[in-house]
């Protein structure tokens, strides 16, 4: 039985797939079932930070595979101990809680604003912005500011609220109303069409969290791990959180999820307060102390220097209404349908996805640069009349 027909046979329709079967890789270069070779501009959606079995990766995630694969937190074991010594050592942050993905991740942060509210007698409501996307949890869906995901699964859980991006006088609005504990927001709306947010808004956020001894919680689920051309995207707008969420390219290409907490919010939690079984596993855990000790400031320029290229060649362009993103994290808006695009690169061995109306490039932050030209002009040929 071929792989597709396996997939509808067993396998939960959850998943709208192209009817691609990808079955290996190196580097930028993804190859299906049929031996064709693509250049990859999504990297797993984000994960894939250095591509497909990049030799440095696998040499970590193999050397701890074969000495220790999982043990319970009932006991220390050393590469979760590191990651969590690099993120503290690199953030500012002073403590992490490793989980095995971005919703889990918001799940802890969510939890932490909830104890941080009750311990100091606030409001338990938590604002988030329209057109965010935070996760596909029943808690962590209550927390996206989409109508669309929520259709199916109500009730949610209650204590959320949502206001329009980049809008400073419904902000304010909004902590008149609900007197948050907690404002939880992406630098990059990536789900809602790789939107980023104004420096002025996030300001006002920070200012008003501060005002009112709110929680500023930054999911950098998608932006983080070097994406948009610093380790978090929220350091480019000059901001101190209180908790910061990661996954995807954490890892990359393992599952791992990490709530960054600050001094204000280090122990909040306490013995039997929150847990995960997988949670910080060792081999996890081994990839991405590889990944994030690689995320140097020259690989970011790297990154910036990819995202520059990318503008440039796509500026002008026949189709082409606009890009938006930041870093390699980036959408374009085209005049054909978005998902036309993508089927024409696949056609023509580029691999892109999208984001609401756009096209998304997520490409590794170490593509080469010959590749990533020959990727974008494939683009251009796809986006023109």
């Amino acid at each position: 039985m071929k792989t597709i027909e396996k997939e509808n046979k067993y396998i939960a329709g959850t998943y709208k797939r192209f009817p691609l079967e990808i079955a290996g890789g190196k580097g930028s270069i993804a190859v299906d079932s049929d031996g064709k070779e693509y250049i990859d501009l999504a990297s797993g959606i984000a994960v894939n930070t250095f591509g497909y079995s990049d030799p440095e990766w696998t040499a970590a995630v193999t050397k701890q595979l074969t000495t220790l694969q999982h043990t319970s937190n009932l006991y220390y074991t050393d590469p979760c101990c590191t990651l969590a010594e690099i993120l503290c050592t690199k953030t500012g942050m002073k403590k992490v809680f490793f989980s095995n993905s971005g919703a889990e991740a918001n799940e802890c942060a969510i939890k932490a604003a909830r104890k941080y509210a009750e311990k100091n007698g606030k409001q338990t409501t938590i604002l988030t912005l329209e057109n965010s996307f935070h996760g596909r949890t029943l808690t962590t869906l209550a927390a996206t500011g989409q109508d669309s995901f929520h259709t199916d699964f109500l009730p949610l859980t209650e204590g959320f609220c949502h206001t329009p991006a980049n809008d400073i006088a419904a902000l304010k609005t909004a902590f008149d109303v609900y007197s948050p504990c907690a404002v939880m927001f992406e630098i990059v709306q990536g789900e809602g069409g790789v939107n980023p947010l104004e420096l002025e808004f996030v300001k006002a956020i920070e200012e008003l969290c501060r005002k009112n001894d709110a929680l500023m919680i930054v999911d950098e689920v998608q932006t983080g791990n070097g994406r948009c051309g610093s380790l978090y995207a929220y350091m480019q707008y000059g901001i101190s959180p209180d908790v910061v969420t990661t996954a995807k390219g954490l890892g990359g290409g393992l599952p791992i999820g990490a709530t960054m907490l600050s001094d204000k919010v280090q122990d909040i939690f306490t013995y039997g307060s929150h847990g995960s079984t997988f949670g910080g596993n060792p081999v996890c855990c081994a990839g991405a102390v590889n990944i994030i000790s690689r995320i140097t400031d020259n690989l970011l320029d790297g990154v910036k220097e990819r995202s520059e290229l990318i503008r440039s060649m796509l500026s002008g362009s026949e189709g082409v209404v606009s890009v938006s993103g930041l870093g390699l994290m980036l959408g374009i808006k085209t005049e054909k349908p978005a998902s036309e695009i993508v089927e024409k690169c696949i056609k023509n061995g580029v691999l892109v996805i999208t984001a609401k109306d756009k096209v998304r490039l997520l490409p590794p932050l170490n593509i080469p640069l010959e590749l990533l030209e020959k990727a974008v002009n494939v683009i251009i040929d796809a986006c023109k009349a």
